[in-house]
């Protein structure tokens, strides 16, 4: 013992000591002693599926799932969010012009007062559904793996497709049910991609990133088809568009079943916690001795050498591996181990889902009525085509250009500050969003507007993943996402009140928004900052208390040997 005292600064702290006891195997779990010379591990025999490892599968194919997932994430994960690119579209095709009033087709108004409501509640169950849909999926996800989950997104996509193509042919309206299951369709097959965020750990900001830029780009898939309808002179009906857009949900179902992995990646963590039920038969460690730490135990069934202790520069790779380690200031495992319950009961989940919720409604109020809204603020129908113009434009290519800002934001700076940053640009957007009469404020508020939103969407899926853990990311996040798109059914409400009451002035709703916006904002980033502390510096503390011990450990354990030998 002489030789720890030296190392470290005296005896085990009792925290240390107490980590060692509670992951410390038990009764026939407890490794036994062998004299096999080769020390080897006999793995137990189980009956559950094992979970997927980095380790098992090649970089390349790893490489070659993220890409394919961006690029399907790209075709149709929220296409539907492209509504103000199609709308004028559908405007020009006559969808639900018979809602018109004789007088408003006399006075050749582009878009009825009706007609408006109809095809903006089209968008607002698209919305709401979209959201909405996190919950089952994030269930579905849990249950039965990403590739089901993806499955059953391009059955809905085939749906919507049909129900699209062939809305003219039908005695029904079917464009709001083609437009649910396109919206219906999208989260499955996004939401499902990522867990590929634990490909490669230590780029999982960027991953993400990757994935939800991918998200804001697909709205382009509208833009692309309403630039080549008017280049056609409306030969390119939206019959035609959406037959060929069947080739995606084919090629979705393709991947997933020769590409994609049938189970989601678990990380290091996740691969030492792996199903406990039903209990596996008795695993029996050789050639170790009974009381080493648990800690120990997992380092070295993660090592090629499970008989060798692990030199310096394979501990330094692994860190570089999985760099998600504590510090302070980090809001890293606050609720991991807890249940999905226990954690929506915490202000951690409550302020979260508030802040989503208003903020979701903001963005998509704004994607339904950018044109409506800058016709009266700008007192020019033309001039409000011009800034639709941009923003069609403007919302997919604002998903490309966040992306590397998003991957660094959240791999490297804490996520009070990200959660600040979100409040400070919303606030932003909401002052530039009631300027009146300047062009200037309203191309800068649209630039901030794309910018923000792909920042958010990540922003808020990796505040889930590092408070409440994957173990149950699927129904917390599933639940914060659904409670959101059912306040987005205030939209129709808001859009009723801003063209009767305010006379189609937006900037009474505006206003009221970003107040309510500013106020829980300012609130989950005092209550994250503050606790993130205290959580970083517990964790931080009692890792670093874990490794003197290890430390600690190993060098007695040198010590044995030596004197063995000697």
């Amino acid at each position: 013992m002489e030789s720890y005292n030296r190392r470290g600064s005296g005896a085990i702290s009792p925290a240390a000591i107490e980590h060692y006891r509670s992951n410390s195997p038990s009764g026939s779990e407890r490794r036994k002693l062998s004299y096999h010379p080769t020390g080897e591990w006999e793995p137990p025999i189980t009956t559950f599926e094992e979970p997927t490892g980095t380790s098992e599968v090649s970089k390349a194919k790893r490489i070659l799932q993220v890409g394919v997932a961006v690029i399907y994430c790209l075709l149709a994960a929220g296409i539907v969010f492209g509504y103000a690119a199609i709308k004028p579209v559908l405007v020009e095709e006559g969808v639900y012009r018979d809602k018109c009033t004789q007088a408003e087709l006399d006075e050749g108004v582009w878009v009825c007062y009706e007609q408006e409501l109809r095809l903006n509640l089209m968008f607002t169950v698209a919305a709401v559904s979209t959201n909405v849909a996190a919950l089952p999926i994030g269930t579905v996800l849990d249950r039965y793996g990403p590739r089901i989950a993806s499955i059953v997104g391009t059955f809905f996509l085939t749906l919507g497709a049909l129900f699209f193509a062939f809305a003219e042919d039908v005695p029904f309206d079917a464009y709001i049910p083609a437009y649910l299951f396109l919206a219906l369709g999208g989260p499955f097959v996004f939401i499902s991609s990522f867990q590929l965020s634990n490909t490669f750990p230590q780029h999982s900001g960027l991953i993400l990133a990757l994935l939800t830029g991918a998200f804001d780009t697909s709205s382009a898939v509208f833009l692309m088809y309403r630039l080549i309808y008017q280049r056609t002179n409306g030969w390119f009906t939206p019959k035609k568009f959406f037959l060929i857009y069947l080739i995606v949900p084919v090629f979705i179902l393709a991947v997933q079943l020769f590409v994609m992995p049938a189970q989601s990646y678990k990380t290091a963590g996740e691969l030492v916690n792996a199903p406990e039920s039903p209990a596996p038969a008795e695993a029996i460690f050789t050639n170790d001795h009974s009381d080493e730490p648990a800690t120990s135990e997992t380092t070295t069934l993660l090592n090629t050498n499970p008989a060798d202790k692990p030199q310096p520069a394979q501990q330094q790779q692994q860190q570089q591996q999985h760099p998600h380690t504590p510090k302070p200031n980090s809001v890293w495992g606050a609720l991991h181990g807890k249940s999905a319950l226990q954690q929506i009961l915490t202000p951690w989940f409550l302020l979260i889902a508030l802040f989503t919720a208003i903020q979701m409604t903001r963005i998509n109020y704004f994607v339904a009525t950018i044109r409506t809204q800058y016709t009266y603020l700008l007192h020019s129908p033309a001039l409000a085509a011009r800034i639709n113009s941009f923003f069609d434009v403007a919302l997919p290519l604002g998903g490309v250009a966040a992306v590397p800002l998003i991957g660094a934001l959240l791999d490297h700076t804490s996520t009070t500050f990200v959660l600040g940053l979100l409040v400070t640009i919303a606030t932003t957007i909401g002052v530039l969003g009631v300027i009146p009469d300047s062009m200037g404020a309203a191309y800068a508020n649209v630039v901030l507007f794309v910018l923000y939103r792909p920042l958010y969407y990540t922003a808020v899926s990796d505040y889930s993943a590092k408070v409440f853990g994957f173990e149950t990311f699927g129904k917390v996040y599933g639940l914060i996402i659904c409670g959101a798109g059912l306040f987005n059914f205030v939209q129709q409400g808001l859009d009723a009140l801003t063209h009767r009451r305010f006379g189609g002035d937006p900037v009474p709703v505006n206003t009221g928004l970003g107040g309510v916006a500013l106020g829980v904002g300012l609130g989950l980033v005092g209550f994250v900052g503050r606790r993130s502390w205290g959580v970083g510096r517990r964790s931080w503390g009692v890792g670093r208390e874990v490794e003197g011990a290890s430390g600690a450990v190993g060098e007695v354990e040198d010590g044995h040997r030596t004197n063995g030998r000697a």
